[in-house]
């Protein structure tokens, strides 16, 4: 044996003596080597010791399945309480009666100006400015009423472009806007969708649309992260693509915010919406969001539909003097009633959490979590189950859509009955979402332990 070989050969029982020092047991089980995920599941439980935001797990309610603790996979759809949430929702309670209406002006956080207390701690989240975010709302309300300040169609501007699919409720808003002002879908919507055989639309198919159609279009729908396949869209060179045409750009954040890193104020997007009760765990009902870039928030002349809430808040307690719509130069002047206390006070203390654990690790874990479920699913080599989400990292957030090539519903009953919830989507796609402030790598692992058994069980 030659000396490089001799030591070729020490360097690989090296390895094998560290990995069994590290590993335990499980020391000699299938390493992927493309992403150095092992499929043990001490490696799992190892990855937990050493991940940097498993203490926040604590700082939630995780919800129980069959009287045990169930792997949650649903923020995407409903995400869980923080449980500071209870105790934040008994204190106002409590004011209520102590103080009755004296609480909208007292001393430490009153209602009146309650909303502004999330406006700092999504700062971050959005890459937005202060003054040009506020929470009123819900998500399609808002889309209508940013669609009464974006969407105003002339003689020859007056194209809608969106992607599709999307979720059922952007297509009605888009449709009805249309519709009021007086054309028909067919000649003022324009649906920019996946080509032939695959999952995800293209940036340069949102291109060609706009090249062709460009001086038409009045304005850009695109949600940031489609919420069947989970596909994160280039925002940034879509709002670029947008603005050439002279269109404005709006975007549906539902499944964006608190999932993915944004720079709404850097990509010079127009405005953009998104629901609180997703990842941002604000709980069912949970208030809406604005985003309005800040030359147009500070533009007082900007069409919009007004209320006493969107007044300047010095006189808005003078109504009945003032007869004049005086909107203060943020997106507080979109508001239109004061909002609701209750459907705000959950959302304080996961914005906590979000502020403490940092969106930067937050999308490490992310990126580390969705990518380690990826890869144990295609060890697992499970017959009839797709991954649909992209496989590039920076095109997903902490989505998988799994689609089957039948009974998927009978599937996600199966994982429901071994404590495992997750989302289904008519007619075969399971949508699974590991939370990086909530969930473990365990979870992970044990996840697609059950997957095997139930399709072993009932193979689809």
């Amino acid at each position: 044996m030659g000396k490089m070989n001799r030591l070729n050969w020490i360097n690989f029982v090296g390895i094998l003596v560290l990995n069994w020092i590290c590993t335990g047991d499980d020391a000699f089980a299938e390493i992927t080597h493309d992403t150095g995920f092992s499929s043990s599941e001490s490696y799992a439980k190892t990855l937990d010791k050493e991940d940097p935001l498993a203490r926040f797990r604590s700082k939630f309610d995780i919800p129980l399945s069959n009287g045990q603790t169930s792997i949650y996979f649903n923020g995407n759809s409903l995400g869980i309480p923080t449980k500071a949430a209870q105790v934040d929702m008994m204190h106002e309670m409590q004011d209520w009666a102590k103080l009755g209406v004296r609480g909208h002006f007292r001393e430490k956080e009153p209602w009146y100006t309650y909303h502004e207390n999330f406006r700092g701690p999504v700062t971050e989240i959005l890459g937005a400015h202060e003054d040009e975010l506020v929470f009123m709302n819900s998500l399609t309300v808002n889309l209508h009423m940013m669609m009464v300040s974006f969407y105003r169609p002339t003689r020859t501007r007056y194209k809608i472009l969106m992607e599709g699919p999307v979720f059922a409720s952007d297509t009605y808003a888009v449709k009805t806007q249309i519709e009021h002002h007086g054309y028909t879908s067919e000649e003022a919507l324009i649906v920019v969708e996946p080509r032939q055989g695959e999952d995800f639309i293209r940036t340069e198919d949102v291109a060609a649309a706009l090249e062709k159609h460009g001086d038409s279009i009045a304005l850009v729908m695109m949600n940031a992260v489609n919420y069947l396949t989970g596909q994160a869209i280039n925002v940034k060179a879509i709002s670029e693509l947008s603005h050439k045409q002279g269109a404005y750009i709006g975007i549906d954040l539902a499944h964006a915010t608190g999932n993915i890193p944004l720079k709404l104020h850097d990509w010079n997007v127009d405005f953009a919406a998104w629901c609180s009760y997703k990842y941002l765990s604000g709980g069912p009902g949970a208030i809406g969001g604005v985003f309005i870039h800040e030359r147009h928030a500070k533009n007082i002349k900007m069409p919009r539909f007004a209320g006493w809430w969107g007044n300047d808040p010095q006189k808005r307690f003078l109504i009945h003097l003032e007869k004049n719509f005086v909107p203060v130069r943020t997106a507080d002047a979109w508001q239109i009633s004061n909002p609701s206390i209750f459907s705000m006070v959950p959302l304080k203390g996961a914005l906590a959490v979000y502020q403490e654990a940092g969106m930067e690790a937050f999308r490490e874990k992310s990126v580390k979590i969705t990518g380690y479920l990826e890869t144990l699913l295609d060890e697992a080599k499970l017959d009839g189950v797709e991954i649909v989400t992209p496989r590039n990292p920076d095109e997903r957030g902490c989505q998988l859509s799994l689609r089957f090539t039948k009974e998927a519903e009978k599937v996600h009953k199966a994982l429901e009955k071994n404590n495992v919830i997750c989302d289904f989507r008519k007619p075969n796609i399971v949508r699974a979402a590991p939370h990086p402030l909530y969930n473990t790598y365990h979870e992970v692992w044990r996840f697609v332990q059950i997957l095997k058994d139930v399709l072993e069980a009932e193979p689809v």
